[in-house]
């Protein structure tokens, strides 16, 4: 029970790996928001978790959205202890042929509502004065360059993010890592052709797809104090296709 008594906020928790981080947390004794875009999908996937979760409907992309569903976190729960951010889109452009609005969305996604939910998270975390953890997941197409341009700038750029961030939040007891996973055997991976992931696993010494309850597992390192000493870290969880 590592995260006894913490409340959590997690996005992109409908499926895939925020789901599995929602059920490990609750397991390990947290409260949790699940936060995603889609509700209805979010309280079928995780209706058997009871009063432990609060789903709420949340655009990472949209400001608004995302101050509407922290303000639902404090009102429910009182306080906010980790926040992993989760949520993420992907896509198949080649360079030269990515559309304005396909750059846009990733990058609103991914890099732009990373920080939407780090900022008004650590803000309920300030408010509650007892310091707190915050998890961006990147990627280790940021690392390797192998994925979609708009896909590999956005997890980049979480990176760089969570550094920037942990140093200025060092101060009021708030941890902020990157965990790296590779590829990984969620749905996002379900549309890549079957030569494509034959040559994508050549690339991964390990051999094998990552699963999901292996990132949620990091997650709960990252989230609870046996990290407590770690800030501004880049955790990677790739089964050794790159060494940060």
């Amino acid at each position: 029970m590592k995260l006894q008594n913490k409340v959590a906020f997690v996005t992109g928790a409908g499926q895939g790996m925020g789901q599995a981080i929602v059920r490990r947390f609750v397991a390990e004794g947290a409260k949790v928001v699940a936060a995603d875009i889609n509700l209805a999908s979010l309280k079928d996937g995780l209706a058997d978790l009871g009063d432990s979760v609060l789903p709420v409907e949340c655009n990472v992309g949209d400001s608004a959205s995302v101050s509407a569903a922290m303000a639902a976190t404090e009102q429910h729960f009182g306080r906010l202890d980790i926040v992993v951010n989760n949520a993420g889109v992907g896509g198949l452009d080649s360079f030269l042929e990515t559309p304005d609005e396909s750059w846009q969305r990733v990058i609103g996604v991914n890099l732009t509502g990373t920080f939407f939910c780090a900022r008004e998270g650590a803000k309920l975390m300030i408010k509650g004065g007892q310091g707190g953890s915050i998890i961006n997941l990147s990627s280790t197409s940021a690392l390797t360059g192998e994925g979609p341009n708009h896909y590999c700038a956005s997890k980049a750029g979480v990176m760089g993010l969570t550094r920037g961030i942990a140093r200025e939040l060092a101060s009021q007891g708030i941890r902020v890592n990157t965990l790296v996973p590779g590829p990984t055997n969620t749905p996002m991976m379900a549309g890549i052709p079957d030569e494509m992931m034959k040559d994508l696993l050549k690339g991964v010494p390990l051999g094998r797809l990552c699963e999901v309850d292996e990132i949620a597992a990091v997650a709960v390192f990252l989230a609870c104090e046996d990290s407590s000493f770690m800030t501004g870290q880049n955790v990677a969880v790739n089964g050794g296709m790159s060494f940060i």
